[in-house]
């Protein structure tokens, strides 16, 4: 069993009312984001992969344009944009491109990450 897992960068802007961070929170205010998606499976025996790169990174780059350079707080399908929430938005978009085992978003710059490994059930 193999697990590959492709990366990407965006950044983005948001807003969150009721942490205890306060006012600094409730400000927009933006962040640079590091986002690891991946797959697990057996590589085809004609292929010699477990997924193609090049598709991959085809379904990744739509999720990226949706959320790079943006207010996250606009967009209605992450709800609260969040860690958590962001994690699960990137993996119901790119549920289709094989078996996803996680999905981890990184706010490198303050030491953050979340990691969401599916619906449960």
């Amino acid at each position: 069993m193999w697990e590959l897992t492709k990366s990407f960068r965006f950044e983005a802007a948001h807003s969150l009312s009721g942490t205890t961070f306060g006012a600094a929170s409730e400000e927009i205010h933006g962040h640079s984001f590091r986002a690891e998606v991946t797959v697990r499976g057996t590589p085809d025996p004609k292929t010699g992969m477990v997924v193609d790169l090049g598709l991959l990174q085809r379904a990744i780059e739509e999720v990226r344009l949706t959320l790079d350079h943006k207010y996250l707080n606009k967009i209605e399908a992450l709800g609260t944009p969040t860690l958590e929430n962001l994690s699960r938005f990137v993996w119901e978009r790119l549920a289709h491109i094989g078996k996803l085992t996680r999905v981890s978003v990184h706010r490198d710059s303050c030491n953050e990450s979340c990691t969401y490994y599916g619906p449960q059930g």
